[in-house]
């Protein structure tokens, strides 16, 4: 038999066998930092898995047409997984998943994926895709320095002699050179490059729902801390999390 008909059998099974070894042999020296290794099966599975499905022209996509080899696919596979599996592990908001995590991204990572990367430029995956793929997973994300994680919050005010009944905090961004600011939301792409890093949007919320703008501050923290400055006791989430995220108007398949 021939290397390139050894190569032509690789198969579902030989890719799973593959995985598995790796998940038995790798070490798990800090789990904040590194994934699960069933993150790392059902990510790697889900996307090869996409690769077998047909494509609109009803014709399979061939990794071997984009990569050097089927090989050398395998090994783009496993580093997309590996590098989302990390990447959650310090963003994702575990206790607040209602599926068990490995099984949601077998069931739908690979598509997500694709959608952000398209099926020739998976080595480029890195961690702005990652934030972009959670936000089609609808799952939930930490709000932290330096990602650019859509913010919405409100809480009632404790004051009864304000005219405000509650506050809002609120991302928002300005495009480059309108000098106007535009609600940032997770149907937003969060590295578009026509607008300016988001900002705290902090408002004052009338008994009508009027909004009325107090200020905008670099960070969720002084946003937090001058709405406690206007109304001590008042009650926000000292971080909060982004839930039913999607950065797309229809559901993944």
């Amino acid at each position: 038999m021939t290397k390139n008909s050894v190569r032509a059998q690789f198969s579902e099974r030989s890719f799973q066998e593959t995985i598995a070894q790796k998940r038995y042999h790798k070490v798990m020296h800090d789990k904040s930092e590194r994934p699960d290794p069933a993150t790392v099966f059902g990510g790697a599975l889900s996307l090869w898995n996409e690769f077998k499905i047909p494509s609109k022209a009803n014709e399979r996509v061939n990794p071997a047409d984009s990569y050097n080899g089927r090989d050398e696919f395998m090994r783009v596979v496993m580093g997309v997984a590996t590098r989302f599996g990390e990447w959650a592990s310090m963003h994702i908001a575990f206790a607040e998943l209602t599926s068990v995590w490995s099984y949601l991204l077998e069931d739908k990572f690979g598509a997500a994926c694709l959608r952000v990367m398209g099926t020739a430029s998976l080595e480029k995956f890195d961690d702005c895709d990652c934030l972009r793929v959670a936000l089609l997973l609808r799952i939930p994300v930490r709000l932290s320095n330096g990602l650019p994680v859509p913010v919405d919050v409100t809480a009632a005010n404790p004051n009864p002699n304000s005219p405000f009944s509650a506050f809002r905090i609120q991302t928002v961004r300005e495009a480059h050179g309108d000098f106007i600011y535009e609600p940032f939301t997770s149907a937003d792409d969060p590295f578009d490059d026509n607008f300016k890093p988001p900002q705290f949007a902090l408002y004052g919320v009338d008994s009508d729902g009027l909004l009325e703008h107090i200020a905008d501050r670099q960070t969720y923290e002084e946003a937090l801390s001058l709405a406690q400055k206007i109304t001590p006791g008042v009650q926000f989430p000292s971080a909060p999390i982004l839930r039913q995220a999607s950065s797309i108007k229809t559901p993944l398949p």
